[in-house]
């Protein structure tokens, strides 16, 4: 499943569990060629990339084009920067499409 595809899937999932925030790791072509740290948050069926822009229309999807999603952490919400709960992972992405894997 590719991370375009990914997305919708589980920002479905997540608008049932508000008391989580699944956070989504992976890498995006620069413009100079090199790879750069690609973030994701996903909180209540929504998707923010705290990394690059993202546009301002929810039908559009925030990765960045080239984007790769290579892991996934899944962690209690509403999020708490100074102390974040990690409940699972790091694990590949895919693995969190079924909703019982939301613990």
């Amino acid at each position: 499943m590719n991370s375009d595809s990914l997305l919708p899937a589980l920002e479905a999932i997540s608008r049932d569990r508000p008391d989580r925030v699944l956070r989504l790791r992976g890498m995006v072509p620069s413009a100079e060629g090199a790879e750069e740290a690609l973030e994701v948050l996903i909180f209540r069926g929504f998707s923010s990339c705290t990394t690059h822009p993202t546009d301002f229309d929810p039908d559009r999807t925030v990765l960045p084009d080239g984007a790769a999603i290579e892991t996934a952490e899944l962690l209690r919400g509403p999020l708490n920067p100074q102390q974040e709960e990690l409940l699972i992972g790091p694990l590949p992405p895919a693995q969190l499409i079924e909703a019982d894997r939301w613990i």
